[in-house]
């Protein structure tokens, strides 16, 4: 039988870094391209309690049914924290509980999106959220992150060629994959240029609290008092991205759309996930358990970058980070990032190619991303010694 597939899928690609997860399961290759939480940096323990007690006083509560729009005690207290910890959402925005990060691009965008609007994006970006646009018919243009951020010169000239510019999405801290962070001067011009062209952001938060190194910045949505902002949290990087807990923070009228999206989904969120979140962050220390993460992952992005440092110098360089899980590193411009990854591969080491990242498949890159939270110490250096064999042939 012949299959015909809808428009909106039929020339989807698979994600570049599931395909490389492919190479990455023979245990005799060292790999640098998944983005996972170090394993050292789960709360097993303290979830596993919280789940035993739960299934042995109250298993009802965990295995039937529930809202769409979440688990009523933790929508109440994220409202609470978001505000008082971060200065983020008002009386004019609602929260939704979603399945992870990624529900919220594609919610936002089916809630949003007509076939041939525009996504303006940074160029590289998630390839994630990149593909969930690409899934409604979205065109993208990308523009180009400087090391502070987006460069909002070609910002606003991309604004006023896209008049069909339906939202700007944006990384703001430690971006996936350059790691870059936005400056607070032009968190504000990202703002005010949304407000000039009447077109909403997407705020794509889940490394902001994996800072292990300088000054916290204010989220977009601080500055948000026209409603155009859609925050968007995740507890995938601080507790578990296994149990796919997310959560939005956009104008009330936004968010009722995306709960009937959400309800032709997947109805609701994991309940049982929705209850130890609120559990963990409640009842245990939450505080420290992000010092203890911050701590992780400060000591293995230096040991990394001193890797780096060692065996990459002079000819491949990199962006020095202050937090999240990423490092981007830059090729002599005469070297084809994939040809490199392929090459890589085949020297038992993966990466992933900066191609898998842009806005369109004619954009150029000369860059690949490593992770540094999941491999361990022995892994890093075996990993970037390899990669700095192949640079010394560059």
């Amino acid at each position: 039988m012949e299959y015909k597939f809808s428009d909106r899928v039929q020339n989807l690609k698979p994600s570049a870094i599931r395909e490389i997860f492919k190479y990455a399961a023979d245990p005799a290759v060292v790999s640098l391209s998944a983005g996972n939480p170090a394993p050292e940096a789960f709360p097993s323990k303290e979830i596993a309690e919280i789940s035993q007690k739960l299934l042995s006083e109250n298993p009802i509560a965990a295995l039937q049914y529930s809202v769409t729009e979440g688990y009523t005690p933790l929508r109440d207290y994220l409202k609470e924290y978001m505000k008082t910890k971060h200065n983020t959402g008002s009386s004019s925005d609602e929260l939704l509980i979603t399945s992870g990060a990624q529900q919220i691009m594609d919610l936002a965008s089916k809630s949003l999106l007509n076939e041939g609007d525009v996504v303006i994006c940074e160029n590289p970006s998630f390839i994630g959220s990149l593909n969930t646009f690409r899934s409604y018919n979205a065109r993208l243009a990308g523009v180009e992150t400087e090391s502070d951020g987006i460069n909002v010169e070609k910002l606003e000239k991309t604004l006023q060629n896209e008049p069909r510019a339906k939202f700007i999405y944006t990384i703001p801290n430690f971006q996936n994959p350059s790691g870059v962070t936005m400056s607070l001067e032009k968190r504000k011009a990202v703002y005010e240029l949304a407000k000039k062209y009447g077109v909403l952001i997407i705020e794509d938060n889940p490394y902001g609290d994996l800072r292990f190194s300088g000054d916290f910045l204010p989220n977009i949505k601080t500055f948000d008092d026209e409603g155009i902002v859609i925050y968007s949290g995740s507890f995938s990087k601080v507790i578990s991205p296994g149990m796919r807990v997310g959560f939005t923070i956009a104008p009330k009228e936004i968010v009722s759309k995306m709960v009937v999206c959400k309800q032709g989904q997947d109805v609701h969120t994991n309940i049982w996930s929705q209850i130890v979140c609120h559990e963990f962050i409640t009842k245990y220390d939450f505080d420290a358990h992000l010092a203890r993460l911050r701590d992780i992952y400060k000591k293995k992005a230096n040991f990394a970058m001193d890797l780096l440092d060692e065996h990459l110098a002079p000819k491949i360089t990199y962006n020095r980070i202050d937090g999240g899980l990423f490092i981007w590193c830059d090729l002599p411009e005469n070297v084809d990032c994939d040809k490199f990854a392929v090459e890589a591969i085949q020297n038992k080491v993966c990466i992933v190619p900066g191609s898998a990242f842009m806005a369109n498949p004619s954009d150029v890159t000369h860059s690949f991303r490593i992770n540094f939270s999941t491999p361990t110490d022995e892994q890093l250096e075996k990993g970037i010694a390899i990669l700095g064999k192949m640079a010394g042939k560059l």
